[in-house]
């Protein structure tokens, strides 16, 4: 929702000032990154309606448009930056550096690591390179002083150097971070404008530095508010459901979707509440953007997308609803789990309801077992969802195969684990194969299915969740 959000704006300024907005993948991250990732962020997009000119599945003059396809191009800027003597080849370790960042503490010194902390003597980084030793490449940065930047929204906003550390440029891997990636890409692409989040604020020392470095102009920089939650914490899916796709597979609308985040931290200039992707655009002003943090709340979510649909004739009701969850494609995945256990037509519904609705409503009473109680199998279901939360593929074996480490570790038999999931995922035990159903569904549907049952059966507090965080992580090590 937060890439949306931004990537909104960014539409409605390129569009309101003639200009070009470009899509770009930054895969560099190579254990996050995957085919199935990418094409969930395009067809999210593009479900809301937020086209692009160029990009990796469009093409374009400044192509290619993956970060990992650009590896070359960002190592030879990081060589030219050592040569330049912006830039050094940083060898320590990682105990090394949690030694050094200790020192600095007990020292009583609030700043971060600069290269004088950081580098070697010339003939122990000889050695170390001799050996083979793995290295990062790292940018040199200022020891003190204030750094000036401007922004759209904020003006000048003055950083302090001593808290900007040298940053990575290029990993160990031979991938760089976010910092040099995007100041070349932004260079090579002719970006003029970045409107990105303010996370991103403190960052903006580095790569005004890095655009000093080689000589070139920066682009306008824009850093928009965070999307918080009611409770004005920053939006996480811990909080709020935070996929597209979440909120698609549930049946909301993209206009409303679209109409929503452009409410975030801004207005029409006529403050109606129900707008257009294409009223933002022709109205856009980017200086109506609120810098308070705007809260996402799904219920007015909700109550927005319900006036979108009061206002479908019935015959776009029908088709939207059919084309919603009973389309030819996703019903025919349904049928052959269903047809073998029904002897009418009548009882589809009832046997395969819960594949065609969003959630699914349970209560505590639900979850009732002869042999374990509502207690355990809360801990059952945390640890399932983060062995489902760090599993990159949604298939039925890997998801059974997660179940099964878990239930033997746990030392219960797999039907019994496996209880409480159907459950929080189809509302009743008796139903064809949960993980079946559960590659049907996807993963944003059964995880939020999973962590509303772990809330009906009471919650996980903070400290619980530390302690069972240790535990979960001792039976899935490789996790």
């Amino acid at each position: 929702m937060g890439t949306a959000y931004i990537a909104l704006f960014n539409r409605c300024f390129a569009r309101q000032h003639g200009g070009q907005f470009i899509l770009r993948i930054e895969d560099t991250d190579q254990t996050r990154s995957s085919d199935a990732s990418e094409q969930a962020i395009l067809e999210s997009l593009r479900w809301l309606g937020l086209d692009w000119d160029e990009g990796p599945d469009v093409g374009g003059p400044h192509a290619p448009y993956r970060q990992s396809e650009r590896a070359g191009d960002y190592r030879r800027y990081a060589e030219r930056l050592i040569a330049d003597g912006h830039a050094f080849k940083c060898f320590r370790s990682a105990e090394e550096l949690d030694q050094l960042r200790a020192d600095l503490k007990e020292r009583g010194e609030n700043r971060a690591l600069k290269p004088g902390d950081l580098e070697l003597p010339a003939d122990e980084q000889q050695r170390r390179e001799d050996a083979g030793d793995p290295y990062v490449i790292r940018m040199r940065v200022p020891e003190s002083g204030r750094c000036e930047i401007d922004d759209m929204l904020r003006g000048t906003v003055e950083l302090d150097w001593s808290l900007v550390d040298a940053q990575i440029l290029l990993k160990s891997d031979g991938m760089p971070t976010y910092h040099l990636a995007n100041v070349v890409d932004d260079h090579l692409m002719e970006i003029t404008h970045v409107i990105r989040g303010e996370e991103w604020l403190n960052s903006a020392p580095k790569h005004k530095l890095l655009y000093q470095y080689f000589g070139w102009d920066m682009p306008v920089l824009c850093h928009m508010p965070l999307l918080r939650n009611p409770d004005k914490s920053k939006l996480s899916k811990r909080k709020n459901p935070v996929s597209i796709n979440f909120y698609r597979r549930m049946g909301y609308l993209p206009e409303a979707v679209v109409n929503y985040l452009g409410r975030m931290g801004w207005s029409m200039p006529d403050e109606r509440e129900r707008f257009t992707l294409e009223d933002m655009q022709a109205a856009f002003d980017i200086q109506r953007v609120s810098l308070g943090g705007p809260v996402f709340d799904v219920e007015k979510l909700s109550w927005l997308n319900g006036q979108w649909l009061h206002d479908l004739s019935d015959e776009q009701f029908l088709d939207q609803l059919r084309d919603w969850a009973f389309n030819r494609d996703y019903a025919m995945r349904v049928l052959p789990h269903v047809k073998q256990r029904v002897e009418t037509f009548g009882e589809v519904v009832d046997k395969a309801g819960f594949c065609f609705s969003g959630m699914v409503a349970v209560e505590e009473a639900d979850f009732q077992h002869p042999k374990h109680d509502a207690e355990a199998m809360k801990v059952w279901l945390q640890f399932y969802l983060w062995s489902c939360e760090a599993r990159r593929d949604w298939q039925r074996d890997g998801l059974f195969a997660d179940a099964k480490q878990l239930a033997d570790a746990l030392e219960i038999k797999i039907k019994d684990f496996l209880f409480p999931v159907f459950v929080a995922i189809a509302g009743t035990s008796a139903s064809f194969s949960v993980v079946d159903s559960m590659e049907l569904l996807g993963p944003d549907i059964s995880r939020a299915r999973l962590r509303h049952a772990i809330d009906v059966l009471g919650g996980v507090s903070k400290k619980q969740t530390k302690k069972l965080e240790k535990e979960w992580a001792a039976i899935v090590p490789a996790n």
